[in-house]
């Protein structure tokens, strides 16, 4: 399942783009080398986890980036990028209209323009279909797949002013196929990816690239704050991957930066699968 970072209404959860312009104004040395610079980014649920991972290869290649979260994030997330000049930070509540119209004209005051939207927040919940509350669901859905659509909609016109962007929306391999518990998790994640196409489609003529990370299991909070602090051995879960292993946030950050930067600049309307395997099999899989 897709390892998110909260980033969403409650502390439980969260064509190439434009080259030249503000985002390329103030980056250290280093970072003006890199494949994104020049770019401006904005990433939710960024406090930790996948979304502070993004932050941070983001800027590593040269971006600029506003790092968005309900919470603030971890002390040492951003401080080399921070001390550079390369990474604000901001509050943004996903399902919020008003908060999202702030964030976009922080990112503009900021850095001149948006060149990339990476819609990573989100929030988990363990339940079977019958113990699943109305209230529950509709916490996941409204920070996972309203708090998507808001932001598709938000980025969309500063991106075709200047030409062009790219969206990274994160569903999840419970966005390919379902998993028992996940009800919730697993409509959001199905309703990403089909926003994604429909975005990628109506989108295309400005310039603008939608596609989809699918990642499966994540080392993050995630998945422990969804059972209340309890920690689950992740081991027998990676047994049964081809490789063996479970996936960092650093691995989901890599391709966040492919689909920020030029190097994807024929991929749109896409599903990208970082899980180790997981989907390359099915349930009756009995090999691991």
């Amino acid at each position: 399942m897709t390892e998110t970072s909260p980033g969403g209404a409650t502390a439980t959860g969260s064509a190439g783009a434009g080259n030249a312009g503000a985002g390329s104004a103030g980056a250290g040395s280093a970072a003006a080398a890199g494949r994104l610079a020049g770019k401006v980014a904005l990433v939710t649920g960024a406090a930790r986890g996948q979304g502070a991972a993004a932050v941070r290869r983001l800027a590593e290649e040269g971006a600029r980036v506003l790092a968005t979260d309900v919470t603030d994030p971890d002390g040492v997330a951003f401080l080399p990028a921070e001390q550079e000049g390369r990474v604000r930070f901001a509050r943004l509540d996903v399902t919020s209209e008003e908060q999202w119209a702030g964030a976009i004209d922080r990112v503009i005051e900021e850095f001149g323009r948006l060149d990339v939207l990476v819609n990573n927040a989100g929030v988990l919940h363990f339940g079977t279909l019958e113990d699943t509350s109305l209230t529950d669901y509709l916490r996941v859905i409204t920070v996972n797949q309203v708090g998507t659509f808001l932001g598709m909609r938000a980025a969309a016109k500063p991106m075709r002013e200047t030409g062009g962007g790219s969206i990274i929306n994160l569903s999840s391999i419970e966005g390919l196929a379902a998993a028992p518990l996940l009800t919730a998790y697993t409509a959001s994640k199905f309703a990403i990816r089909g926003m994604t196409k429909v975005a990628a489609l109506e989108l295309g003529q400005h310039g603008i690239r939608v596609n989809s990370i699918h990642p499966g299991m994540i080392d993050t909070p995630m998945i422990s704050e969804a059972l209340g602090g309890y920690q689950p051995d992740l081991a027998p879960v990676a047994r049964k991957l081809a490789l063996r292993t479970i996936g960092r946030p650093e691995d989901i950050a890599a391709m966040v930066a492919f689909l920020a930067s030029d190097d994807s600049r024929y991929c749109t309307g896409a599903e990208f699968v970082a899980d180790g395997g997981a989907t390359a099999t099915h349930a009756l899989n009995v090999t691991g």
